[in-house]
């Protein structure tokens, strides 16, 4: 899609897409990944270029937008706040009106969702998030297509939250509202999930339980995040101490679906968030989880970028 195109899209919260676009996106993540095994050269974007806007620190995002991008057959501008003006000498929307003049598509991995909504209201260019304090999109994206990879359709699926309710949280309930299954959310009291800031209308999408033992019973997947998320160092012992039952362990396994699988965006705390024998054991897809941010991202350039193909 050319800039100024009215149908360019951004990809900024998980309900920005229907599900009928994820269904495609996910079939097309299945045909690219199929490829991309096979040693199928598939470049798509030649002369495209991506620029990867960097205010927190990543290995995932960056590794996996940038291989993919690469792969495709299009080149990237990697930046971070170090060596680029974003909201400091210079407005967000300047930045925007200048970047997407030289690009074909950014990422940008920021603090607050405000800035990337900013940005993307003067980009020429389709906008996606890499992550924000408030939303993780690519994460639950790829997450999503990895159950459906090892277990089929997750509508109608039960997906157990245990810790923090932060912004993978958030866009948990977005997904369980645009693709029909439900979030059972369990959090230390003061770290619950906000649904207003998680943008669900639909309260049947999500339940909360005070006990994250309850929220496992039945779960068809169990998924956690750190106890601190990037930006909140400071609260960290704090949170250690809160969080303290919140370690999901074998127990909490045992209670959901045999079948249950256990998903982690990482990095992850062995000991914290997770005990080692869950996330190195048999049910984790841990490591699928990471590797399908590299297919599921590269559908979604190309989406982004060319509409659908065939």
């Amino acid at each position: 899609m050319k800039p100024g195109n009215s149908l360019m899209k951004h990809y900024l919260q998980f309900k920005d897409f229907r599900a009928e676009e994820y269904a495609y996106l996910f079939e097309r993540a299945r045909n690219i990944k199929t490829r991309f095994k096979n040693y199928e050269k598939y470049q798509p974007l030649v002369d495209r270029t991506l620029a990867m806007i960097f205010e927190k620190a990543s290995t995932r995002t960056r590794v996996s937008f940038e291989a993919g991008m690469y792969q495709m057959g299009g080149s990237v501008v990697h930046l971070t706040t170090g060596d680029s003006q974003l909201g400091r000498a210079e407005p967000v929307e300047d930045s925007a009106r200048v970047i997407s003049r030289m690009v074909d598509i950014v990422m940008i991995r920021t603090y607050e969702q405000a800035k990337i909504e900013g940005f993307a209201a003067h980009s020429r260019v389709p906008v996606i998030n890499g992550l924000t304090n408030e939303y993780h999109p690519c994460q639950i994206l790829a997450d999503i297509f990895t159950f459906i990879e090892h277990r089929g359709s997750i509508q109608g699926k039960v997906v157990a939250w245990v810790g923090d309710g932060n912004n993978m949280a958030n866009t948990w309930l977005q997904a369980a509202e645009t693709l029909g299954f439900t979030v059972h959310v369990s959090t230390p009291s003061g770290y619950e999930v906000d649904p207003q800031l998680a943008g669900v209308r639909d309260s049947r999408c999500f339940k909360v339980f005070n006990h994250p033992m309850q929220a496992c019973e039945g779960a068809h997947l169990v998924t956690t995040d750190v106890w601190t998320s990037m930006g909140y160092e400071a609260e960290n012992e704090e949170r250690r101490k809160a969080f303290v039952d919140w370690c999901v362990d074998d127990e909490m396994m045992a209670v959901a679906q045999p079948d249950a699988l256990f998903m982690h965006c990482l990095p992850a705390h062995r000991g914290e968030e997770v005990t080692a024998e869950v996330i190195d054991g048999p049910q984790s897809v841990v490591w699928d989880e990471a590797e399908n941010r590299l297919h599921v991202q590269k559908a979604l350039m190309e989406y982004l970028l060319l509409g659908r193909i065939g």
